[in-house]
């Protein structure tokens, strides 16, 4: 271990030792190791493909796609959930949840729709792009919860009142659950001695904005991800390698 990483891991683990409340902003880059691919960047599911239809994956994934040709979306959707059956959470979304055990106050804020971090034990989650498990009905708002989707037909269609089934998910093109957002404000709004950030690229504002408020608070920021971000040169501390291995050297000693 060189003696920068050495000082590095250091920082961390007394700033964690003596906090608080922690925050965890995590992405695709956590789940990675649990054998579900990212959809862009380093390893992306759609890094070199996008849909037979000649659309963006933007396109195909959109809010407004589902309406108009709900069977297209569908088809990538199963995509999706097909990557992730039969994965589960790996080390890294333990440790996460061993934190609630270690800290008064700890929140995890993911973009991610496997369900990963509240599987593996986190109570206080906010899965702010959904949960790919949860259905719900275009028509009568009926909802369901799913394993997998073997079981399912390539156009699921609600079967009370016909109308075309969806995922609890946030598309492109679609507002953020008003409900969620709620929550995310109040407990950024109390602010956190410690935000980590996790195998995300961070291109959302929503998922920038709380390591930037953070930093202003002179609060330790962590980043950790093997790519270069948009956060990469604000972080404190920046570790460039991949989320298990880093949250097991940085967190292990302190949560068991």
């Amino acid at each position: 271990m060189s003696s920068f990483r050495a000082r590095d891991l250091e920082r961390v683990a007394s700033a964690v030792a003596a906090a608080e409340s922690l925050l965890f902003i995590t992405g695709a880059g956590i789940s990675a190791p649990s054998g579900i691919p990212t959809y862009r960047g380093i390893g992306g599911l759609y890094n070199d493909a996008d849909p037979e239809e000649g659309l963006s994956i933007e396109e195909a994934l959109s809010g407004e796609m589902l309406r108009r040709r709900p069977e297209i979306t569908w088809r990538y959707i199963h995509q999706i959930e097909k990557a992730s059956r039969g994965k589960t959470f790996n080390r890294g979304h333990e440790l996460i949840a061993l934190a609630e055990q270690r800290c008064s106050r700890v929140w995890v804020l993911t973009q991610n729709v496997d369900g990963f971090h509240k599987k593996a034990g986190s109570r206080n989650v906010i899965d702010i792009h959904g949960d790919i498990h949860e259905l719900r009905c275009t028509g009568c708002d009926g909802c369901s919860t799913v394993d997998d989707y073997r079981e399912l037909a390539p156009l699921p269609m609600c079967s009370s009142c016909g109308e075309v089934v969806r995922p609890e998910v946030v598309l492109f093109g679609e507002l953020l659950p008003f409900e969620k957002v709620e929550l995310m404000r109040k407990e950024l709004k109390r602010g956190f001695d410690v935000v980590f950030s996790v195998g995300t690229t961070s291109v959302f504002p929503y998922i920038m904005e709380p390591v930037v408020d953070a930093g202003r608070r002179g609060k330790l920021t962590v980043e950790i991800n093997p790519g270069r971000t948009t956060l990469s040169d604000d972080v404190d501390v920046r570790l460039a390698e991949g989320a298990v291995t880093a949250l097991e050297d940085g967190l292990s000693r302190l949560l068991l």
